[in-house]
């Protein structure tokens, strides 16, 4: 039994953000928060998106949105936009603005502190939300849920649910022509974790694996080539389907250890997450290999990988992302600047993560120190 609940209506084309003022009329949104941070100011994205937004409506700008998005972002732009009395927030940017957005968008209705939301019932008593992706990795637009970074814990927790949900999501290629190569190759890998972590997480079921495998597919075809060219249209657009179907994915389902470690890096380092995602991706999958052979065999097919003998296959998969990662000049772990007298509350905070249950491969504190002790002396 499952359930599939996709709350937000996705509209995808180049040039297709032309229609985000069509979108505003139709929640009659008259006073907008855009909510972005200061690179897209700075590369003129914004500049580009208000274009599109006519004269009739007034327009708030809070970009005060930090990598990793922290409790204090969420709670300043919420009070912005009570203060302003905005009906509608549209979120510009990668996975740190739009999650951030999600989280003002519960705030400044239903009031509070935004780590209570952890728990607490989230009403459907929300801002409405336009999404507006600028990367090919997070998937946030489409999910319907938030990571937010607790500064007084320095730990990384989500809200979840549908009614945080952007209302339309305009994903346009367009947007990402410009991408530096490393951010490209970045989030690129961070889509293919969330499209393999939603593929074998515990908790996935049908739905979730078939986006799960044929993001991989996607992503896995064109990740090269937008890193190597990012005017290649066709890679861009690839790339920006297979971001959207791997969010679809792990949204429906959840991700798993790689993320576990990724946020705790994220909490106590505040390195970038597509990053991090990026470098322990193969390292968890060696861990989980043994528990989920047949699934890695089937990832490692839609890449490509032809071989007959699962267990085979299954490796060349790895090794494949491997080939990737160096292809597209990722970095390794040791690059990260990470003290290992903290890999054990790295790895507590690993294993506190409410996505550790969904691994294959069950983790424990001990595991994950292990973990971070192998991938540091590779």
């Amino acid at each position: 039994m499952f359930d599939f609940i996709l709350p937000s209506k996705i509209r995808f084309g180049k040039g297709i953000i032309k229609e985000l003022d069509e979108e505003l009329n139709k929640i009659s949104a008259k006073k907008i928060m855009l909510i972005c941070d200061e690179g897209i100011i700075k590369a003129n994205i914004l500049k580009n998106v208000l274009k599109f937004v006519k004269e009739d409506k007034i327009v708030v700008v809070f970009s005060k949105i930090e990598a990793n998005p922290k409790d204090y972002n969420i709670h300043e732009g919420a009070d912005l936009a009570i203060e302003e009395k905005v009906d509608a927030l549209v979120a510009v940017g990668g996975g740190s603005a739009i999650d951030a957005a999600k989280g003002i968008a519960v705030l400044a209705r239903q009031g509070g502190n935004i780590r209570d939301y952890e728990k607490k019932v989230i009403s459907e008593n929300c801002l409405p939300l336009i999404a507006i992706p600028t990367t090919s990795g997070t998937g946030s637009e489409i999910t319907f849920s938030s990571v937010i970074t607790d500064t007084k814990e320095n730990f990384k927790f989500t809200i979840k649910s549908p009614s945080i949900a952007a209302r339309v999501a305009l994903i346009d290629p367009e947007l990402t022509y410009s991408l530096p190569p490393m951010i490209t190759a970045s989030t690129g890998i961070d889509a293919l974790t969330h499209a393999i972590e939603g593929y074998t997480a515990n908790c996935t079921e049908p739905i979730a694996e078939a986006m799960g495998l044929y993001a991989i597919e996607y992503i896995s075809k064109y990740i090269v080539r937008a890193v190597g060219n990012g005017a290649d249209e066709e890679a861009r657009e690839g790339m920006m389907i297979g971001s959207l179907l791997g969010g679809l994915s792990f949204s429906h389902a959840d991700v798993a250890s790689v993320h576990c470690m990724a946020e705790a890096l994220g909490s106590i380092y505040d390195k970038p997450h597509g990053m991090c995602n990026s470098i322990i991706l193969p390292h968890v999958m060696k861990e989980n290999l043994p528990y989920v052979l047949y699934k890695y065999s089937r990832i490692a097919r839609a890449m490509g990988v032809d071989v007959k003998d699962d267990e085979t296959a299954a490796y060349r998969g790895i090794e494949l992302i491997e080939k990737i990662s160096k292809d597209i000049a990722l970095p390794d772990f040791k690059s990260l600047g990470i003290d290992p007298k903290d890999f054990r509350l790295l790895s507590e905070l690993s294993e506190k993560n409410s996505s550790n249950k969904s691994n294959p491969k069950k983790m424990t504190v001990d595991d994950y120190e292990s973990l971070f002790n192998k991938i540091n002396n590779i």
